[in-house]
């Protein structure tokens, strides 16, 4: 029998863009000039110094970047008390909530804006889901000067209110989107409607490691710094690498850029968390758990489906974690076995939500709460010399309205 391990997990994809039968570029015949120059330009950029060094510059003076490397001793010792004798490994998180706008998805938009300008792109659109990608691009936008659109589902503009005052505070235009369930495949939608339209001056910063290639590339690249900088704060703090680290996944672009730095260490193993909304057997918002392979947004991946190939609507009670597909390169981590994904409810990760408040003073947004959720579970049967590092990747004050209304508070 032939060994189809990859040797190396962090390949590059190959000239199509497909991470094993997975990614590719599915668009239409007018957006596939602006692709091929972006993938030239993205090639340009890697090479040449001073993009780098800018792009660290930003990262550095104006997201805040490194974000600390935090063990929660008081969540860590809650989850002891209920593990069997001898287990509940220790919980580390990688802060990105910290950085400037409150999630990781600003290191992929100050990349992209650079791109843009490279290009000579004078006018930037972006869709969103939890309002932290439309936040992230309208404040890049605000810091270069450059006019943006952003487009959001009607739905998760009434439960993400915060965000959407803060978009229009930063300048953005946002145009809500009634189309489908009004989330944010609908509104990746309407985005790429925009571009086709508006190729000759638009860019597209997409805010997830989905879409055409280049694009799981590139987000995933930028997105990379989270991992980088969590492998050396870890071995500094504490002479080795996790054992496990854990990421909430939607498309997928704060666990691919934790994940990616580590691919080849084979002793780091890794947990995707999607999001299980009422149920795995009922609505939900989880690929790989429970869809096929399909085309959406420019590229093949896992999605939710029918029998047909139409696409499903998706559940989740976190607005970032409501789409119905997944990266395409996640797609080729779990068919190599590479990664493991699992799926966390609505009410679970509510149940982690709290307990996080509680035990660490950290508000944390529904998007990581998922993620959180799972590593207790898993951490009740690891030793307790053992290391879980889970990013969180996003603050939760743009959730407090929607946790309120499911708990029943009055506000």
């Amino acid at each position: 029998m032939t060994d189809t391990t990859p040797n190396s997990f962090r390949n590059q994809p190959d000239d199509r863009g497909h991470f094993g039968a997975y990614g590719g570029r599915y668009v239409a015949e007018t957006l596939m000039p602006l692709i091929l120059d972006l993938e030239r330009e993205y090639r340009a950029a890697q090479a040449d110094p001073a993009f780098k060094a800018q792009f660290d510059d930003l990262l550095e003076h104006y997201v805040g970047r490194p974000s600390p490397l935090y063990y929660a001793e008081r969540l860590t010792q809650d989850i002891r008390q209920t593990a069997p004798e001898g287990k509940g490994a220790q919980v580390w998180f990688k802060r990105d909530e910290l950085n400037h706008t409150g999630a990781h998805k600003i290191n992929n938009c100050i990349g992209q804006i650079l791109l843009a300008m490279r290009m000579g792109k004078t006018r930037i659109i972006a869709e969103t889901g939890a309002g932290q990608h439309g936040v992230a691009t309208a404040t890049v936008c605000a810091r270069f000067g450059l006019p943006c659109v952003i487009y959001m589902g009607a739905t998760d503009v009434e439960r993400q209110a915060p965000n959407v005052f803060r978009m229009k505070l930063l300048g953005a235009e946002v145009v809500p989107v009634t189309s489908g369930a009004a989330t944010l495949k609908d509104a990746m939608n309407e985005g790429l409607r925009d571009w086709v339209a508006n190729v000759h001056d638009t860019f597209y910063i997409i805010g997830t490691a989905a879409g055409p290639h280049p694009y799981p590339e590139l987000v995933r690249d930028f997105q990379s710094v989270i991992g980088k900088e969590a492998r050396e704060q870890m071995l500094k703090r504490t002479g080795k690498l996790p054992d496990i680290l854990v990421a909430a996944i939607g498309g997928g672009s704060n666990a691919i850029g934790l994940f990616h730095p580590f691919l080849d260490d084979r002793d780091v193993k890794m947990l995707g968390v999607e999001a299980a909304g009422h149920g795995l057997d009922k609505q939900h918002a989880a690929s790989l758990a429970g869809g096929f392979p399909g085309v959406l947004h420019g590229n093949k991946t896992y999605l939710l489906q029918d029998e047909d190939g139409q696409i499903a609507e998706a559940h989740s009670i976190s607005a970032g974690l409501d789409y119905p597909g997944i990266g395409p390169e996640h797609a080729w981590l779990k068919e190599t076995g590479r990664v493991e994904y699992t799926a966390v409810t609505d009410t679970e990760a509510l149940d982690a939500f709290q307990l996080l408040c509680r035990t660490e003073g950290i508000i944390p947004a529904l998007e990581p709460s998922h993620a959180i959720a799972a590593v207790v579970e898993r951490a009740k049967v690891m030793d307790r010399d053992q290391i879980v590092l889970m990013n969180l990747c996003g603050r939760g004050d743009k959730d407090i309205f929607t946790v309120a209304e499911a708990l029943g508070v009055e506000m």
